[in-house]
Parts: C-alpha cells; sequence; structure tokens
C-alpha cells in the first residue's frame, strides 16, 4: 500500500549544560500528550531550513539563522496513513528566550534521561543518536 510522504524538520536545541529541549504536544492535536522534538511540516516550495525557522519562531518565540543549523540525523517512520521522513538539526545557538506558544509544555532534557518522556514512535531512534553525540 502506498502512502503519502510527510516531511518535517525538527531541531534538537542543545543548551550549555548539554540538556536538549523536548516539547509536549497540546491536547487536540494528533497524538495529544507525548513529546517530542519541536518543528513541523514543510510547506509545499519550503526547504526544511527555512521551514524550521519558522515553525522555531511560531512554537518557541526564538530566532535562528540557517548558519546555525548544523543537519545531524534523519527518522524514516511508516504511521497508519503516511510515511514520516524527518531530518533532525542540531542548534546550539538561538536569539530569544524558549517559550511554550503552542505546547502544553517544555523540558529540557539530557538525552540519557530521555527515556522518561513518552515520544511518537519515529522520535526514540533519534534519541540513541543524541546519547553518543552528547
Amino acid at each position: 500500500m502506498t502512502r503519502p510522504m510527510v516531511l518535517v524538520a525538527a531541531a534538537a536545541l542543545v543548551d550549555t549544560d548539554g540538556r536538549v529541549l523536548l516539547c509536549q504536544r497540546p491536547e487536540g492535536k494528533q497524538l495529544a500528550g507525548l513529546w517530542e522534538f519541536p518543528g513541523g511540516k514543510v510547506e509545499p516550495g519550503e526547504t526544511p531550513e527555512a521551514c524550521l525557522i519558522r515553525e522555531l519562531n511560531e512554537e518557541l518565540g526564538i530566532t535562528v539563522t540557517k548558519a546555525c543549523l548544523a543537519p545531524f540525523v534523519f527518522a524514516s517512520h511508516e504511521y497508519e496513513a503516511f510515511h514520516l521522513l524527518m531530518p533532525l538539526y542540531l542548534i546550539r545557538r538561538w536569539e530569544g528566550a524558549v517559550r511554550a506558544l503552542e505546547h502544553k509544555a517544555l523540558a529540557w532534557v539530557r538525552p540519557n534521561d530521555m527515556d522518561a518522556y513518552p515520544m511518537p514512535p519515529a522520535d526514540p531512534p533519534l534519541v540513541a543518536w543524541l546519547r553518543d553525540l552528547i
């Protein structure tokens, strides 16, 4: 069965203490209550980098420049209704204070502690890569 491909750009924001930002999906959204990396769907004609810059401003109120986006790893996961392709970018520099503008909650978490945060099925393999790096 062929499923539509959905391209989502995601960010691993890493603070000076080596913690990574996780965002809790709000009620009323698909996979509500689960923890995820911030980001969103890439719109037609938009690059993953432009998407991430836009989404991080909308979701967290921060400004990120393309030069601060470091491509890291990607997830390729088959959900029931679509196939997800999700590049994950590492970001260590941004402007502004991180705020939960669209999420239920935010948490700065060390990669070794991320198992305590239930995540969508595509995300846990990315956590293993973060554990090796950070």
